[in-house]
């Protein structure tokens, strides 16, 4: 039996590498996983989307893709942040973490954070979007 999921509203990639994004993007549109992608470059520009769809009410992404080393402002920082000003408040957004250098130590870290569900290695696969798909957001 497929495994039936209906399109995320939005996802946001946060990632300072254009071809990461380019790559990731091209992927989740392929897999029709949402209809709209978002693109950020560093956990600041994130950060800002976030803070003005929730004073506007406009649409608060429903996965973001977030990595861990990025100029600007990091993943972490971007964390410390988003629990610091209370965004999740009332929101079911999931994050993941993406990246391409997981130390022991950033692993460990990210265990402090209940928000972040899991992480993966870049770039996404067809089998990680299907999993993200099917454990997150499949329909009963």
């Amino acid at each position: 039996m497929k495994t039936q999921f209906e399109p995320l509203e939005v996802i946001m990639l946060v990632d300072d590498d254009d071809t990461t994004n380019f790559v990731n993007k091209r992927l989740l549109l392929k897999l029709g996983v949402a209809k709209e992608i978002i693109i950020k470059k560093n956990g600041a520009e994130a950060l800002e989307y976030l803070q003005t769809s929730a004073q506007n009410g406009t649409a608060f992404p429903d996965l973001i893709f977030l990595d861990i080393k990025m100029p600007v402002m990091d993943g972490f920082s971007f964390l410390d942040e988003y629990h610091n000003q209370n965004l999740a408040h009332n929101r079911s957004m999931i994050i993941l973490m993406l990246t391409s250098s997981a130390s022991f130590y950033d692993l460990e870290r990210l265990k402090g954070y209940s928000s972040v569900k899991k992480h993966f290695s870049k770039a996404l696969t067809d089998s990680d979007v299907k999993e993200i798909m099917s454990d997150y957001y499949q329909r009963s």
